[in-house]
């Protein structure tokens, strides 16, 4: 029994006679009495009495009847889900916690804009975080500023950022318009966590100038970290974009490093055998083109 039996069996059903129904389905009448046969012989009973020319629906065609509408109009439904389910995603997407601070809830914004019938759900963490839920398909898309380092994850630049140096207004830096690299030597540093990539950047430059730091504080979220800096528990390195606001308001001051930079790329990452479906690329293709 198929789906093709029901449909043919509904039709005669509605149409009264094999020949409608086959015109209705536009095969030849042979074919639906074939379909109507094949039925009665897979379920051992009689659906139809034939009494002349007419056909007169039995007990046990009823039966059939109610669960036959009942199967063919779920799978229409089936049908209408999945041929829609590209317009009507749920998308995962994960994001670092500067990127998920500072850069997410615009870029959902814009999707969901553009996609009305997509529904994003967002985790933020640190990359280390995001790229394990990666690999173990809880994410179908993350954002990150750090490096990946799993095998099997693909990363994509997206847009640039730079972390800048910044302490308090009252700093001994905040007086200078430059330091050297140098002035930095047993400085003590807020950080963030152990797979942080704004951490992971930080080390690098320092382990590359061969500078020597102290840690007075590690914290993983950037609002704590500026307010430890205000009130001069330390310095830290920080994304330019999270401090703009208290470096307006003369909170925060950005200290500029002679001939030491901490640029970095945020990246796109996604798992190597991820299926790209049109919901999911839509989203990348946005991402690349953001401008913030």
């Amino acid at each position: 029994m198929t789906l093709r039996h029901l449909l043919v069996f509904l039709h005669v059903c509605d149409e009264g006679n094999m020949t409608a129904a086959a015109e209705k389905l536009y095969i030849a009448q042979p074919s639906v009495s074939q379909a109507i046969s094949e039925l009665e012989k897979h379920y051992n009973v009689k659906l139809f009495e034939r009494l002349g020319r007419k056909l007169y629906i039995t007990m046990a065609g009823q039966k059939l009847l109610t669960y036959a509408r009942h199967i063919v109009n779920l799978n229409n439904e089936v049908e209408e889900v999945m041929r829609n389910s590209n317009e009507n995603s749920v998308l995962r997407v994960g994001a670092s916690v500067t990127v998920g601070t500072y850069v997410l809830h615009e870029v959902i914004k814009k999707f969901t804009k553009c996609n009305p019938g997509a529904k994003v759900i967002s985790t933020v963490n640190n990359t280390t975080v995001i790229e394990g839920m990666l690999q173990i398909d809880q994410l179908d898309i993350g954002l990150v500023e750090g490096r990946v380092q799993a095998q099997g994850i693909l990363q994509t630049p997206f847009m640039t950022d730079e972390l800048v140096l910044v302490s308090s207004t009252v700093h001994p830096f905040a007086k200078k318009e430059k330091i050297n690299p140098s002035d930095l030597e047993a400085m003590e540093f807020i950080v963030r966590e152990t797979g942080s990539g704004t951490r992971e950047l930080f080390e690098s430059v320092m382990v590359d100038k061969g500078i020597h730091w102290q840690i007075s504080g590690v914290y993983n979220n950037a609002e704590t970290i500026k307010n430890a800096v205000k009130v001069g528990l330390g310095v830290s390195v920080m994304s330019r974009m999270a401090i703009q606001k208290e470096v307006e308001r003369k909170e925060l001051a950005i200290i500029e490093i002679e001939g030491m930079y901490f640029k970095r790329h945020f990246n796109l990452v996604y798992h190597k055998n991820k299926y790209i479906s049109p919901v999911l690329s839509k989203f990348i293709h946005l991402c690349i083109d953001y401008v913030t």
